[in-house]
């Protein structure tokens, strides 16, 4: 991380931002798409602004050091990123602040904190980058168990301490940032190539803890599958799993902690697998007629075991509203890479699928050349927008996502059964008529993870409410019609209803029964995954 501080609201540092020309652009679409001028729009309010209350609880001097109660650190540690966080900072709510930020910068620290919350009644919440979609890092406090909250950041935590190339691992610690891990790992010639789109403000204890999904779109497609071996610190003592490249002796202990969003313990360290850094690349842009047309191409892909970095397909209208296209056809974005070998085979193989299913390539690029054409547009919005949403959001506009996983023979229907739930919620719940998109993220050769966004138009006093009514008639069509809940943003308090009915009741029992255990005053992340 530069010396620039990550922003109190909004996404990423102080002083970055979507330039004027994409501002014009992104609103520019949201003109079209509701054929208004202008949007009630309202201010945010600067941090000097913000009421805080005064911090129920303050640390002892042995933890002073490294802990904070500063007007910043506390509103910066408030929320995450999902739409209701955006909506409530905008309006100033700030009441769920926690009274103290800790950064502490060893275990031995991490272990004071967790001791010094517990004897205070005050609940522990985890902190990486604050990236969280789906409300994963808001502190809570429930006045009876929880007097007050704490929130951990490990930014400190930030080296990549070794590497052993011969097995092609390194133990990283959690609270470092993606550019920082890269940027350590390059002399040594690897890359663990894991590119959220979060990528550069979020760590990675954080995608271990939320089974972040990355860069591949196949094979590799979790954090999950570079995790070679943790180490965790619970309230009940220090967990290490053992260096493995496998293993068969009983259910995995690393798999317990991966996805456990902060409810077991704070990992503090991780080794991970590497990736030799590419130096063969092949990349194309394929237009097709229809959507569907463009998921049978990404079926014939994934079952034919070709295993592309990147294959990820765009409805009409997604590419419309990127740039990508012009709203008439759907557009797959197809590259390979690899450390080792050229992949124009795989390329040439893949077209050759896409081509069966009505696809048009454009010119495939050669090894080693750059995205260009609808795949850098694409690539380009894509990292970008999360910058749009803090001058949506105070436009009044709805703007959020969903994503899920279908095995691909339910996989047409389900689309429509969910767009269309969605549309309708929208119009019952603004009056407005909005749109819903939808793209693929990553594939498998048993079925796909669709991505959903949605627009609408909301009003100013309502968008929480609008913005909750749309999202239930969303999550009720997707586990209605056997998908997942999420596939990769993690479940935090904004998708646990619909959690608590995908899991088997026994698996839940199970859960809470490795929580206290590992938590017994149940301090870390409440209300998360499980109720404390």
């Amino acid at each position: 991380m530069d010396d620039a501080r990550l922003k109190y609201y909004g996404w990423g540092r102080e002083g970055e931002g979507m330039s004027a020309e994409e501002r014009k652009f992104v609103l520019g679409r949201y003109h079209a798409k509701f054929g208004t001028g202008e949007f009630d729009t309202i201010a945010v309010p600067r941090l000097e602004d913000l009421s805080l209350r005064e911090p129920r609880v303050l640390p002892p001097a042995s933890l002073s050091p490294f802990c904070t109660a500063e007007r910043y650190d506390r509103a910066a540690h408030t929320y995450g990123k999902s739409y209701p966080d955006y909506v409530r900072a905008m309006l100033g709510n700030y009441d769920c602040a926690p009274d103290v930020v800790a950064y502490p910068r060893n275990e031995a620290e991490i272990a004071a904190v967790m001791d010094w919350a517990g004897s205070v009644g005050a609940s522990l919440t985890p902190f990486g980058g604050g990236s969280s979609v789906c409300g994963g890092v808001e502190p809570r406090v429930d006045g009876i168990k929880h007097k007050a909250a704490v929130t951990l950041d490990l930014r400190n935590l930030a080296k990549v301490v070794e590497v052993d190339p011969v097995s092609r691992a390194a133990l990283i610690e959690a609270g470092t940032y993606g550019p920082s891990l890269e940027k350590q790992l390059k002399p040594n010639g690897f890359t663990l190539r894991h590119f959220p789109q979060s990528f550069e403000y979020s760590t990675l204890g954080g995608w271990i803890a939320t089974r972040s999904g990355g860069h591949f779109a196949s094979l590799h497609t979790h954090i999950d599958d570079f995790v070679e071996s943790l180490r965790v610190v619970t309230p009940a003592g220090v967990v290490e799993t053992r260096r493995l490249p496998g293993s068969g002796a009983g259910p995995s202990p690393d798999r317990m902690f991966i996805g456990s969003e902060g409810i077991l313990g704070v990992i503090s360290r991780a080794w991970m697998r590497l990736q030799p850094r590419p130096k063969f690349r092949a990349g194309a842009s394929v237009r097709f007629p229809s959507f569907f047309d463009a998921a049978r191409a990404v079926r014939a892909v994934a079952q034919a075991g070709l295993y592309p970095s990147n294959c990820r397909i765009l409805d009409p209208q997604e590419a419309f509203n990127t740039g990508a296209a012009d709203g008439s056809v759907a557009i797959m974005v197809l590259a390979f890479e690899s450390g080792d070998h050229p992949m124009d085979a795989w390329m040439a193989r893949a077209l050759e699928c896409c081509t069966d299913h009505r696809g048009t390539p454009e010119p495939a690029k050669a090894s080693g050349a750059h995205l260009e054409g609808a795949a850098g547009i694409w690539r380009n919005a894509f990292i970008r927008m999360p910058y749009a949403r803090e001058f949506l959001a105070p436009a009044g506009l709805i703007n959020d996502t969903f994503e899920t996983a279908i095995t691909w023979d339910q996989f047409e229907g389900f689309h429509d059964n969910v767009k269309g739930a969605t549309e309708r919620a929208i119009l019952e719940a603004t009056g407005v008529k909005g749109e819903v998109t939808c793209r693929f993220t990553h594939l498998y050769p048993d079925g796909p993870a669709p991505y959903f966004t949605f627009h609408a138009l909301g009003r100013h006093g309502g968008l929480l409410e609008q913005w909750q009514a749309i999202k239930n008639a969303a999550s009720d069509a997707l586990i209605a019609a056997g998908g997942t809940i999420t596939h990769h943003h993690a479940v935090g308090r904004d998708h646990r209803p619909w959690y608590d009915r995908q899991r088997p009741e026994l698996f839940a029992a199970a859960l809470r029964a490795a929580k206290r255990e590992l938590d017994p005053q149940c301090i870390l992340n409440p209300g998360v995954l499980i109720d404390p």
